[in-house]
């Protein structure tokens, strides 16, 4: 059956057993519990016109054929591929069209993407429209004849809005376009898109998957025969694929997803809810807050809400403040890590979008993101609690 993993006679049906045990299990020429990591860029022949199934690295390699079949199971896919970041997997899609061709995406989007997308695609001949996905009228109506594909943030980096995807794969379906659904906040185990009719997965692998912040990797799964072999004929010849050692950090790191992602949301939940009450902080953005946009689309869609926290702070004056005074919470770039790390989007993940654009949608220089991690949640409160005191409060408490 479609992403179940069978090893014997037992069958690994729920996804906490998937992560661990991954696609083989093990590596069945040695019993290895730990897949090895083939690092090798070329492959012994038996004889001419015989093949082990390996021939050369760009091609194929055991270790990244671990990851690529474990993350399909996963998403409940045919076929996944594995590249060096996770532009690297997006640049992949879009070569997927011709130029004229046009593509919706989401308006509220990592800054990165919009680069790719307005920087370099574009003088390739597509044509790309930034609308509000989580409006399922407004992607309607945001359809041309020379549209072929939507693309969805949900939740939406940094605004966390929630698109119905269920609702937009139907609608694409009915248009004859594809459905690309960038899964990097919730992976797999808290959203299948492709269950919800999505053509398309994509993963920035560098954030949950791998969790650790300690390697790059970009994933792609799909169930489209036609794609799977658009997308291998691409990954062969461009050759952007993740190195084995690479591939055996996501691997290790994706063994973990659950125990860390269900930690990672507890700890979310409690620091959403803390900061609504903060004098000092002026709108939480978080999934899983009852009065959110999109909760209710979240809870039928997914299992979960993820750990991402966008909110802004009254005083842009505190973001500054905010950023150099946090000891736990690391100021930095990227999110997923079991380290919590807080970014400044304005002038970090989307100072490529443009400053007229980033006021529309609501990136202003008052917003901050937080990636949760795994630490103690009353530390990290505390932490963000003597980062966000006014300037005065701090000294009369240290007096």
């Amino acid at each position: 059956m479609k992403g179940m993993i069978i090893i014997g006679n037992v069958t690994k049906k729920n996804i906490e057993t998937k992560v661990v045990h991954g696609d083989k299990g093990y590596d069945p020429h040695t019993g290895a519990i730990s897949f090895p990591i083939y690092q090798s860029a070329t492959f012994r022949h038996p004889g001419l016109n015989q093949s082990t199934g390996y021939d050369y690295s760009r091609l194929q390699n055991p270790t990244r054929e671990e990851l690529e079949n474990t993350i399909a199971s996963l998403e409940n896919g045919k076929r996944g591929f594995a590249f060096s970041s996770g532009m690297a997997a997006i640049s992949t899609v879009l070569k997927l069209f011709s130029p004229g061709n046009h593509v919706i995406v989401s308006d509220d989007m990592y800054g990165g993407t919009y680069r790719l997308f307005e920087e370099i695609y574009k003088g390739y001949g597509l044509n790309f429209s930034y609308v509000d996905t989580s409006v399922v009228e407004d992607v309607q109506g945001a359809i041309k004849e020379n549209t072929v594909a939507l693309f969805i943030e949900s939740p939406t980096n940094p605004l966390m809005k929630v698109s119905d995807i269920k609702a937009l794969s139907s609608l694409s379906k009915d248009r004859g376009l594809l459905t690309i659904v960038d899964n990097t906040f919730l992976t797999p185990y808290y959203l299948r898109p492709l269950e919800l009719g999505a053509d398309i997965v994509v993963h920035s692998g560098t954030k949950y998957l791998g969790g650790h912040n300690d390697t790059l990797a970009g994933l792609v799964i799909t169930s489209e025969e036609g794609l799977i072999d658009q997308i291998q004929l691409i990954q062969k010849s461009e050759g952007a694929v993740l190195a084995p050692f690479d591939c055996w950090l996501i691997l290790r790191g994706i063994k973990t997803l659950s125990v860390r992602l269900n930690k990672q949301q507890e700890n979310a939940i409690i620091i959403a809810n803390w900061l609504r009450k903060h004098e000092a902080v002026e709108t939480v953005y978080y999934a899983g807050l009852p009065d959110h946009a999109g909760y209710e689309i979240s809870k039928k869609q997914a299992s979960g809400f993820g750990a991402m926290i966008s909110f802004t702070v009254r005083d842009v004056k505190l973001v500054a403040q905010v950023l150099e005074k946090v000891k736990i919470i690391l100021f930095a770039e990227s999110l997923g890590g079991v380290e919590s790390l807080i970014t400044y989007p304005i002038i970090q993940t989307h100072s490529a979008i443009p400053e007229e654009m980033r006021r529309k949608i609501g990136v202003t220089d008052k917003l901050l993101r937080l990636s949760v991690g795994i630490e103690s949640v009353d530390d990290l409160i505390m932490d963000l609690d003597q980062a966000l005191k006014n300037e005065s409060d701090y000294k009369e408490v240290n007096e």
